[in-house]
């Protein structure tokens, strides 16, 4: 990184844990400081121990496993209740923009964008996005141009190009 910033990914109640797992392979690949697994999101180890809840864990732990080949265990990772705790736990030890990766009328071109400190990249549902009252939790919401007739590409590969860009830019 360049300046000596860090790049953070949020990931927001992400459905498939095969997606947890390939932004997990990505994030590591990046360099990213610490992934947020905020809400629903699948995670790869449940906190709790809970014995009526392992099967659920060791299947989650399975198919997360299964695309970030390790990476689960090369990276730091936290699970967050939601989506303003993991931005205040970022907030607390760096002073960071926080960035909603989103298909929005009022989103900036990614190739527009111009951190000037740390980045916090919000990456949000893989059908909902990011909701209308988490996105006030953010300073600004980028887009990644789309050229075909898909409004918007899948959650991994999104996130992919994103961190890509940014780990150029800080």
């Amino acid at each position: 990184m360049k300046n000596n910033l860090n790049l953070y990914l949020i990931l927001n109640n992400i459905r498939s844990a095969h997606n947890v797992g390939a932004m997990l392979r990505t994030a590591e690949g990046f360099a990213v400081k610490e992934v947020f697994l905020c809400g629903y999101t699948p995670y790869p180890k449940l906190a709790n121990n809970d014995q009526r809840l392992h099967h659920i864990s060791t299947k989650l732990e399975t198919k997360i496993a299964k695309t970030a080949l390790g990476a689960e265990h090369m990276i730091r990772w936290e699970h967050s209740v939601n989506l303003v705790e993991a931005i205040q736990k970022i907030r607390q030890v760096d002073d960071v923009e926080v960035i909603a990766l989103e298909q929005l009328p009022k989103a900036v071109p990614i190739q527009c964008f111009k951190p000037t400190r740390s980045i916090a990249l919000i990456v949000g549902n893989e059908v909902k996005g990011i909701e209308p009252h988490e996105l006030e939790y953010c300073d600004s919401v980028i887009a990644i141009p789309m050229r075909g007739s898909k409004e918007s590409f899948n959650v991994s590969v999104a996130a992919a190009i994103a961190l890509f860009y940014l780990t150029l830019m800080v």
